[in-house]
């Protein structure tokens, strides 16, 4: 009788190995949102003075903040191939937004198709062709817009009405709604905001009107003891910066009659005003383009807003360095509006996934293809290898893997992110990737394994053209930066991050710092050997060409 028992008894268990009991466990979905010019110090997880940002404090508080992430070519379309292949950009070919990616090499998302993932790709793809390894994908066009924006849809054209954050959100639940849930699925979900030329949802358009943000101690920074090329830019807020187009400093008049502009002031006989009236006439259409996409109703609403500037511009006249600070407020209230409607993306997505059950088994991912000046140094845009340019934001929640509310210092890439996300799938990582997996980072509550990297590597391309940030390249240590300026001109900068995080003082040179600067110079060429970056001086990359939209 008791034999009989047992046998009864291991009766459910045989049965489960024959049957669905016995199915290994799934793989991880994988959700990967990312941003276009999104700055950590516009992340309340970071610290920020600037913003909230609840939800994406959420990833933060669930799962990982990473402090030390950088890109290794600080521009949108190179970071895009460097993150899609997991290899440097002179090693996939995209140096600069004028080429057009090669689809055809390895890349992560074609590694989780072939492997049984469900993939798609939705938001701004800008990298001059069509993508491959997405069952679907739904991208906008170049820069796109940020109201009534077409999109490509698996090569179909399509205009869609709203706001773009918004849509590629309902997209990208739409695609997870529609889905083979029998398949794990890896989403892109790639927003355009919160890139130039900050333009708000309807609903946030008076969200920071009466803020007064706090200024960065370097907003007027005059450029002493640095190099030629942090003098020689062109994305200075006191200069660079359009009023018109950027700002937003136009009445609804005006915009109608932009049409007619440029035409009324060809007559005029001093070159200077026709040189000037072109310009504006200029940011006028630019900014009309953008403006004719709205309905009447959102045109109406965008004018009540917009008209205050412009009447609180005309109101007084201000020195060059009240001026610099009018637009400065002008441009955080701007760039901050549109993470609004990201921060409440974020809430959207994964409140749907935590109601369908899935959240805690997908792997999800936030970053921005680079970081973003918001006033240091005085400046706007990125390109640069200075800190606010070179770093990115990046969180990550899996509970399976992560322990909730932890920070990591580890020095990481964003050629990181392939090999992660493959190796956190199971998948093996081709050997002809260059990122490292940060999965033993994220199993060890943020800490590096010892063999970890001790320094990063950067190189940026893209001069001369917008904003005219000469060619670099360089290394950063936990506590040091070295960056050689080459081409165009032939010199190099070392900062002691420790002493001077807002690296205003060059050190290279100096006595006191002799043998720190030949030991970075000594990991400077083992890098570059590593890397395959071996003659980063060379004269190859030739005037930029095909400039679409501001950048």
């Amino acid at each position: 009788m008791q034999q009989k028992h047992l046998i009864l008894a291991a009766l459910p268990a045989l049965a489960c190995g024959f049957s669905s009991c016995s199915k290994a466990p799934r793989q991880p979905n994988i959700l990967f949102i990312m941003t276009d010019d999104h700055s950590a110090q516009a992340i309340s997880a970071y610290g920020s003075r600037l913003i909230k940002t609840p939800n994406l404090d959420r990833l933060a508080d669930e799962g990982m903040r990473f402090d030390n992430c950088y890109v290794t070519n600080s521009i949108s379309g190179p970071s895009r191939a460097c993150i899609l292949t997991g290899k440097f950009s002179h090693v996939n070919g995209f140096t600069d937004n004028s080429q057009t990616f090669d689809g055809n090499q390895v890349t992560y998302p074609k590694l989780l198709q072939r492997s049984g993932y469900q993939t798609a790709l939705i938001g701004k793809w800008h990298l001059n062709s069509d993508p491959q390894g997405f069952d679907f994908w739904s991208i906008l066009p170049g820069q796109g817009d940020y109201y009534r924006p077409e999109f490509v849809e698996n090569g179909v054209k399509k205009v869609e009405q709203g706001y773009v954050t918004d849509i590629i959100t309902q997209k990208t639940i739409s695609f997870l709604e529609r889905r083979d849930k029998s398949k794990p699925f890896s989403v892109l979900c790639y927003h355009k905001a919160p890139h130039r030329s900050w333009m708000p949802a309807q609903r946030h358009l008076n969200a920071f009107e009466h803020t007064i943000f706090p200024e960065p101690e370097n907003l007027l920074d005059n450029y002493k003891n640095r190099g030629e090329a942090a003098r020689r830019q062109m994305m200075e807020i006191a200069k660079h910066m359009w009023l018109t187009y950027d700002l937003k400093i136009a009445t609804g008049e005006e915009l109608d009659k932009a049409h007619n502009y440029v035409a009324l002031h060809k007559t005029d006989v001093n070159k200077a005003d026709v040189l000037a009236a072109n310009r504006q006439g200029d940011e006028l259409m630019r900014l009309k383009a953008v403006y004719d996409r709205m309905s009447d109703e959102e045109k109406k609403n965008w004018n009540a807003r917009y008209e205050k500037r412009w009447e609180e511009f005309k109101s007084k006249k201000r020195t060059p360095e009240e001026l610099v600070k009018f637009k400065y407020q002008c441009y955080m209230q701007d760039y901050l509006s549109t993470i609004l409607a990201v921060d409440e993306s974020v809430g959207e997505i994964l409140r749907y996934l935590e109601k369908t059950g899935e959240l805690d088994n997908t792997i999800v991912v936030y970053t921005s293809d680079q970081g973003f000046f918001l006033g240091e140094h005085g400046w706007f845009d990125k390109r640069f290898m200075y800190e606010e340019s070179q770093r990115m934001p990046l969180l990550v929640r899996y509970p399976a893997k992560v322990k909730a509310g932890t920070t990591s210092s580890a020095l990481s890439m964003n050629v990181d992110f392939a090999p992660t996300l493959l190796d956190l799938a199971g998948l093996a990582v081709p050997q002809e990737m260059q990122g490292a997996s940060l999965k033993p980072v994220l199993e060890n509550n943020g800490k590096a394994p010892k063999d970890w990297r001790k320094a990063v590597y950067y190189h940026y391309y893209e001069y001369p053209s917008w904003h005219m940030v000469m060619r670099h390249y360089g290394l950063r240590t936990d506590r040091y930066k070295l960056i050689h300026f080459y081409n165009d001109a032939d010199y190099w900068e070392l900062y002691d991050l420790q002493t001077d995080p807002h690296e205003m003082h060059n050190l290279y040179g100096q006595a006191q710092y002799a043998e720190v600067q030949k030991d970075l110079h000594k990991e400077l060429e083992n890098l570059q050997q590593q890397y395959k970056d071996t003659d980063p001086d060379e004269k190859q990359h030739e005037f930029f060409k095909g400039v679409e939209q501001l950048r």
